[in-house]
């Protein structure tokens, strides 16, 4: 079986507070053979929507309607980070036999990195979405000292307060006029946002 997830909250901090800089975990890769049929979902392959679970299909299909753009074995936390651009990350079950291949009866638990065939695209910078917050994106206020992605052009379904103009490695590394410090992931964990 396989799963989307959805946007996540990020953990903000106003450019007053003081605190201990966010650290990246190093992280290990896991490579797999590609090809349509050879490994569920791998690199370049497509899959179909579905409001429960998703196939894996033909990129020419009529039903194809996001590519793989990265595939890693185990859980989200524990991998590789997608792409900074993925739309949505498909969450693959390890016994899901009517998924499976190659035909040994069984599909590894593993996570695939997903970007939409068609716009738009919420995985780009002010798109309003994907899994990850990156440069160019907007946040809002949620409470309790957390921040939720909405899109910059205000079509989201609540106003962007804040936009992320850079990524740093430390606090201190913020440019002038930051008024909040946003969570990200990867070699530069903090986003320093303006407001909107």
């Amino acid at each position: 079986m396989v799963a989307a997830l959805l946007t996540g909250c990020q953990v903000l901090s106003s450019a007053s507070d003081k605190g201990d800089e966010p650290s990246a975990a190093p992280r290990t890769t896991s490579q797999q053979p590609s090809g349509y049929g050879s490994v569920f979902l791998s690199v370049d392959e497509c899959s179909s929507f579905g409001t429960t679970s998703f196939t894996e299909v033909p990129c020419t299909s009529e039903r194809a309607f996001a590519r793989v753009v990265a595939r890693h074995d185990g859980k989200v936390g524990e991998g590789p980070l997608c792409p900074a651009t993925t739309d949505f990350v498909l969450h693959i079950s390890e016994q899901s036999s009517s998924s499976d291949e190659d035909g040994d009866g069984s599909v590894p638990q593993g996570y695939a990195c997903m970007r939409d065939l068609e716009p738009p695209h919420p995985g780009d910078p002010g798109g309003g979405g994907g899994p990850r917050t990156i440069v160019g994106d907007c946040v809002y206020g949620s409470g309790n000292g957390q921040v939720r992605e909405t899109a910059c052009d205000d079509s989201g379904r609540k106003s962007p307060q804040y936009k992320v103009a850079k990524a740093v490695t430390k606090r201190s590394r913020c440019p002038a006029g930051t008024a909040l410090y946003v969570q990200l992931e990867g070699r530069e964990p903090v986003g320093c946002a303006r407001p909107v």
